[in-house]
């Protein structure tokens, strides 16, 4: 999967293509199911298939002082879309990531139409969400992109929203809502995979390691910050297309025992002696055990993490939920 970073970069090779447009972040079963199916219209009409999404997220432009909220910053993101080629036939030719910024937030319906999806992108045609809005102040939807299509001489198509056997849409938004409720399983229903936060693994106090439990330490960054606590979790070096997953549990939290005043992220693996500082760790998030505690001293909080191990051991072993999704291996 080719990335472009600007509409004007991309290529002959990939103009004529079926086009899905999203933030898409999270890459869930709803985002999917667009993505799908610019798929079935590129293979339909022999041209090629391609993802337009933005950085930052609209969100984070408009409103820039809020918390983090990303279920997927830009690399996860990027490297989930090329991973969706692994479950087609052909995957993704391309991602245009369009930089958000005023002048993208001050053009218009048209203005966005006609510059960027037929003079840039050549687009033959675009899929959406059936909730769609572009332009300045939203003011384009659906039936306002397929008046300009026809207009423009670009199909476009909107897929209705994921729902769930209950009936409930799959959103990035509801993921969200999960995570922060201490429900990884049910955020892993809306995105059909195990939620996870990834990156390098970094130097702590490493207090871990003097109470024989000795942790990898990874700085959240831009992720949303899920509910504060102990997790069931898998790990893997991100290292390879066919990752070796290892069992393990997580505090995510300040650690108030020992007087911590930021929160850290630490895992601790079972059965693992290697070296990971300085390299790169994907922690799928699979269960949520208890919320984070104080406790009178090292001894009791020592006796508490044997048995959270305990417990996540227990959980794993029986665990048959969504897996962490498959990577693309290219580096963005």
């Amino acid at each position: 999967m080719r990335l472009f970073r600007h509409p004007n970069e991309v290529t002959p090779e990939c103009h004529g293509a079926a086009v899905a447009i999203g933030n898409f972040d999270g890459v869930h079963l709803g985002h999917q199911a667009v993505i799908g199916r610019a798929f079935e219209l590129a293979r339909k009409h022999g041209g090629p298939a391609g993802v337009l999404t933005f950085e930052p997220h609209p969100r984070s432009f408009f409103r820039p002082d809020q918390p983090p909220f990303r279920l997927t910053p830009f690399r996860l993101k990027m490297r989930l879309l090329q991973g969706l080629g692994r479950e087609q036939e052909s995957g993704l030719d391309f991602t245009c990531c369009l930089h958000f910024d005023q002048a993208l937030a001050s053009m218009t319906a048209p203005e966005f139409a006609a510059q960027v999806l037929r003079d840039s992108l050549h687009a033959a045609h675009i899929v959406v969400g059936e909730d769609f809005c572009f332009g300045k102040g939203r003011s384009g939807d659906v039936k306002t992109l397929k008046a300009l299509g026809q207009e423009l001489g670009f199909g476009v198509e909107a897929v209705s929203a994921a729902v769930d056997g209950k009936g409930a849409v799959h959103s990035s938004t509801l993921a969200r809502e999960h995570l922060q409720a201490g429900r990884p399983q049910d955020a892993a229903a809306i995105l059909g995979r195990a939620w996870e936060i990834a990156g390098r693994v970094e130097h702590g106090q490493k207090l871990g390691r003097k109470l024989g439990y000795p942790t990898a330490n990874i700085t959240l960054g831009d992720y949303l910050l899920p509910k504060l606590g102990i997790y069931a979790v898998r790990a893997a070096l991100d290292e390879t297309d066919q990752p070796h997953w290892i069992d393990g549990v997580a505090s995510l939290g300040y650690r108030p025992t020992v007087g911590g005043d930021a929160i850290q992220f630490e895992v601790y693996l079972f059965d693992y002696s290697g070296d990971l500082y300085g390299r790169h760790l994907r922690v799928a998030m699979l269960d949520f055990l208890r919320p984070e505690l104080k406790f009178p001293g090292l001894d009791e909080l020592k006796a508490q993490i044997a048995a959270d191990c305990d417990q996540a051991r227990q959980f794993l072993a029986q665990y048959q939920g969504p897996k962490p999704g498959p990577l693309g291996s290219g580096q963005f």
